[in-house]
């Protein structure tokens, strides 16, 4: 059966990015683009576009039904950041939109539901190094705790109703199609534009705040191969741990200064330290390796290159 999907949240930083590729891969009418705000100019022009508010059961059920969809990529969140200031509005946001789709599923108007999950299901008391794919998951983030009950509504449904529903634990993910948007990891987005426009950074973590990390097409890729696999290969339903690279403030700062020697940066600590330092500083995803062959392409050098290269095009 062809793929007729219907992307949720398409104007963030992974949604932008994952509309594309799924519109180069299945054709520009059968990815229908949907957000709380209309798309970039080129997403509009490039197919079908929905204004939808996430949450709105009915709303996302009329869109699915005018266009036959059968797959939805929920990406539509409030990020960890910005999570802290309006925990009340991140909650309905991140738990009401997942219960909507899980619902839809579970009465089978669509087949398959794709929802991503964080390293911020992670807390104080997990291992920080190699973080497992099971382990002590008592996350002290308004955005973790979300995420982490999601990945629990998520088995819940499969278990209980058959949902094929899929998740990966994204680390930070890094791009320069958009810029950075409320999260934890933002620095090392941001590092770059900065870099570029200044010559000169503020970073608001440590300079030795390891984070796992990740290019973004690394987890676009990730993303569709995970929900291409088969259903059988899939043996974790609350959300698959997913990794790349891992690096400080500091490393990312030195390799940026190959490229640009005059670059500076400082550091200036603020409230999301508290977060960064709760988050694993790497992640173990032997599971997702094994189980549906994921590997990921770029290092912290390759992805600086890609970086710096599509960013002074701009």
């Amino acid at each position: 059966m062809e793929n007729r999907i219907l992307v949720l949240g398409a104007s963030g930083q992974i949604g932008t990015e994952l509309t594309q590729k799924l519109r180069e891969l299945y054709g520009n009418q059968q990815v229908i683009a949907s957000d709380i705000k209309e798309g970039t100019s080129e997403m509009m022009a490039s197919g079908p576009f929905e204004i939808l508010d996430a949450t709105d059961k009915a709303s996302i059920l009329q869109v699915i039904l005018k266009y036959k969809i059968n797959q939805v990529y929920l990406l539509a969140a409030m990020l960890s950041a910005t999570a802290e200031k309006f925990p009340q509005k991140a909650w309905d946001l991140n738990m009401n939109s997942l219960l909507a789709v899980l619902d839809l599923a579970k009465e089978k108007y669509i087949q398959q539901v794709y929802w991503p999950s964080s390293i911020a299901v992670f807390g104080p008391t997990t291992p920080k190094q190699n973080t497992p794919q099971k382990t002590i998951m008592e996350p002290s983030t308004v955005y973790g705790i979300s995420k982490l009950s999601g990945e629990f509504w998520c088995n819940y449904y499969h278990q209980k109703f058959g949902v094929d529903v899929r998740s990966l634990r994204y680390p930070g993910i890094i791009s320069w199609k958009t810029k950075p948007g409320g999260g934890t990891t933002d620095y090392a987005v941001d590092i770059y534009f900065k870099a570029l426009e200044e010559k000169k950074f503020t970073c608001f973590l440590s300079e030795n705040t390891r984070l796992p990390m990740m290019y973004m097409q690394d987890a676009v890729n990730a993303t569709i191969q995970l929900m291409q696999a088969k259903s059988s290969e899939i043996k974790i339903r609350t959300s698959y741990n997913l990794a790349a690279i891992d690096f400080t403030p500091k490393e990312i700062a030195d390799v940026i200064k190959k490229h640009i020697p005059d670059f500076t940066i400082e550091y200036a600590p603020d409230s999301r330290q508290q977060i960064a330092d709760s988050w694993p500083s790497s992640i173990d995803d032997s599971e997702a390796r094994n189980d549906w062959n994921w590997k990921h392409q770029f290092d912290l050098s390759s992805m600086t290159v890609e970086m710096l290269k599509n960013l002074e095009k701009k």
